[in-house]
């Protein structure tokens, strides 16, 4: 069992900056950011694997950043050049498999979210 808690989210305007928290109860092999908009499915937004390896979605290519730290098995989602279309409350997943993409139907262990809502 992999207990998870995120922290972080907020309220900015576009083009601000969150980095998003997530702290878990042990190390797991890959951790990942989901995000989900009331009405739509659940998201992959960007994973991390024990080695370092990240994916991420087109989406946020370019402007979003996972990382994670071992040492206090916390993870991070550093967000950039936030958009509207970004508002979503923000999941943290964890699973031990081999496997790390961007499917939520793979991972386990969810945390309860943190709510991420950037205005125009």
């Amino acid at each position: 069992q992999v207990h998870l808690v995120e922290s972080g989210g907020g309220s900015v305007q576009a083009g601000g900056s969150l980095r998003l928290s997530c702290v878990a109860s042990r190390r797991s092999n890959c951790m990942g950011w989901f995000r989900q908009v009331p009405g739509k499915e659940r998201e992959g937004v960007a994973t991390i694997d024990i080695h370092g390896a990240a994916t991420y979605a087109e989406s946020v290519k370019g402007r979003f950043t996972v990382s994670r730290d071992d040492a206090k098995n916390t993870l991070y989602l550093q967000m950039n050049s936030l958009k509207p279309e970004d508002t979503a409350m923000f999941l943290c997943a964890a699973r031990s498999g081999t496997y790390c993409g961007t499917e939520p139907v793979a991972y386990g262990y969810w945390g309860q979210g943190t709510q991420v809502t950037v205005s125009s």
